[in-house]
């Protein structure tokens, strides 16, 4: 039985702030969890330790620099053998935004970011190797 839960509710406040703007300043999200900037830094130490904050990122608009097909694949592979030689491709790809291994409809879920679709026709081919694949293709995001 845990005496003390590992964070609070002061916590949570303070990681809701960090994902809506990460780049805010501990002095500005003490402001507004009525605490010193030096008292948030150390609540963010405890969650980065914690394994509760692994990272930081930036949001960016990937068709400004020309990527704009924007793909999700399905993919299905043709053998037990294959899983840990795609799981090493896929690691080496810039493309591929996120995978996810899933029950369900195939083995893994994709999402692909690249500038042409002679790029994402590549790409689809050299998943051959590992499975087979479905694909679909955004054509607007909504949220």
């Amino acid at each position: 039985m845990l005496s003390n839960p590992p964070i609070d509710e002061i916590d949570l406040r303070i990681l809701q702030h960090l994902l809506q703007d990460a780049t805010q300043s501990h002095k500005a999200i003490g402001q507004q969890v009525h605490l010193t900037g030096q008292a948030v830094g150390a609540r963010i130490r405890k969650l980065q330790d914690l394994g509760i904050i692994t990272g930081y990122t930036v949001n960016w608009n990937p068709e400004k620099i020309g990527q704009v097909v924007h793909a999700f694949i399905v993919v299905f592979m043709k053998s037990n053998t294959a899983h840990q030689a795609f799981l090493t491709y896929i690691q080496h790809q810039e493309s591929v935004v996120e995978t996810h291994r899933v029950s369900g409809e195939g083995c893994y879920w994709m999402r692909v970011r690249v500038h042409t679709p002679l790029e994402l026709n590549a790409f689809l081919d050299e998943l051959l190797i590992y499975g087979n694949y479905k694909v679909s293709l955004s054509i607007g995001q909504v949220k």
